[in-house]
């Protein structure tokens, strides 16, 4: 069996929990030992020194990060990370989660990640896009539309991602929109990708509920992290009928039993950035959340929320991890021996909206020819359903729970690119 890495340069809670994921997976398929260290370690890391200047005439470093876990099957993929607890070792887990990601639903990409230790909303607009043009100016030797392609993530958004495309085509002397995906639809960007995280995720949800014989419009939803994905998951649920009773940010979170407004809960952080203005519900913790009683508890924020001591107060019949890395590998063991009635939509599946619309805005880039909303609508919804077959069948074939199929297959696929490709030199 692989053992975890000895070597210190990726320590944290994190990065050892995706490590037990994938020893966990590869003993379950048997993957040979030959294969199993280049599986599962990343490819390469970069740290970087990020100095800009500040609205007072300071200049003041960050640090900053680009992991490629695997680029085996395909250029790169991942989003970049802006938030003060960033670290190493994060990033890297979020990469190897990319790398079984991408496989599990079909896209030619290997796995990264990135990120930036800073909180954004202590930055002004002006420092904030200095700082993403230097993230992106360090990075310009290791990134490019057929090397690894960054996107949106945590604490980013579309104009960010428009000022890293400016920033890598002019260092090249040409536009090259395909260098970077979840842009402005002004320069490249595809329509549905702002909300095709959160869209997957109610397509999803829909299909489980469905499974088990519960309407839309009979189930209540509970979000933790109403942030882009979460927003968007609670739009797209609530109109397909389901009932929105609870949603939260890292300012706290708010319960509402005959239904949240959602669409004055999204103008209420458009304008705000957060939750903390908005007066639809009575306020509750994020913890109190967690342990609701509803059919959807959806936590779409940041990992290892799920632990072994919330697990046991877990009150839904349905949880879909729009998060990366939400439940602790300790808290999975515990919900797969004692609730086998929670039905679980593991983040590699439930979460991989995001990364399959990125993939049309690649396609389209490098075409310089571009579909509607619609039909990037129904190409993501016709993935997520291959996936989702693909998933039920290895689960139903090894007796697997969803979330070791999901990750079995993944990672048998990447296996596979690097045992065809060989070893080299």
């Amino acid at each position: 069996m692989s053992k975890l890495p000895s070597s210190p340069i990726y320590s944290s809670d994190v990065y050892l929990m995706a490590c037990k994921q994938f020893d966990r997976a590869a003993d379950a398929i048997n993957l040979p030992e030959t294969i199993r260290d280049r599986t599962k370690h990343p490819r390469r890391a970069v740290v970087l020194s990020l100095p800009i200047q500040r609205d007072d005439g300071t200049v003041q470093v960050f640090e900053g990060y680009r992991v490629q876990h695997n680029l085996s099957n395909g250029p790169a993929k991942g989003g970049v990370r802006f938030h003060p607890e960033v670290s190493l070792g994060e990033v890297a887990a979020l990469a190897m989660w990319m790398s079984w990601k991408t496989a599990l639903v079909g896209l030619p990409y290997g796995g990264a990640k990135g990120g930036v230790i800073v909180d954004p909303s202590r930055l002004s607009e002006r420092e904030l896009e200095r700082l993403a043009r230097r993230y992106m100016q360090e990075l310009v030797p290791f990134v490019g539309p057929h090397v690894d392609v960054p996107a949106p993530d945590v604490g980013t958004n579309e104009r960010m991602m428009g000022w890293m495309v400016d920033t890598w085509s002019n260092h090249r002397g040409r536009l090259e929109p395909a260098a970077v995906t979840g842009k402005p639809l002004a320069l490249g960007g595809s329509q549905g990708r702002r909300e095709a995280t959160g869209a997957g995720v109610a397509y999803l949800v829909s299909r489980y509920l469905e499974d088990l014989g519960v309407p839309p419009s009979e189930a209540t939803v509970a979000i933790q992290g109403f942030g882009n994905v979460g927003g968007e998951a609670a739009r797209a649920l609530a109109r397909r009928g389901a009932k929105i009773v609870a949603i939260s940010d890292h300012t706290g979170g708010y319960f509402n039993a005959r239904g949240i407004d959602v669409e004055k809960a999204l103008a209420c952080v458009a304008t705000t950035r957060d939750l903390r203005a908005f007066d639809g519900g009575d306020a509750l913790s994020n913890e109190q959340l967690l342990t609701l009683e509803c059919t959807v508890l959806i936590p779409a924020a940041l990992e290892r929320v799920i632990t072994p001591e919330i697990a046991p107060r877990l009150r839904c019949r349905l949880l879909a991890e729009a998060a990366n890395g939400p439940t602790t590998f300790a808290a999975d063991r515990w919900l797969e021996e004692n609730r086998p009635d929670l039905e679980i939509i593991p983040d590699v599946l439930c979460n991989a909206g995001g990364v399959i619309v990125s993939y049309f805005e690649w396609i389209q880039n490098l075409e310089n020819y571009y579909w509607t909303r619609d039909e990037v609508l129904e190409k993501l919804f016709l993935q997520l359903e291959r996936a989702r077959e693909a998933v039920e069948r290895q689960r139903s074939r090894y007796k697997f729970t969803r979330r070791l199929a999901a990750q079995t297959l993944g990672i048998q696929r990447v296996a596979d690119a690097k045992m065809a490709r060989g070893l080299y030199p």
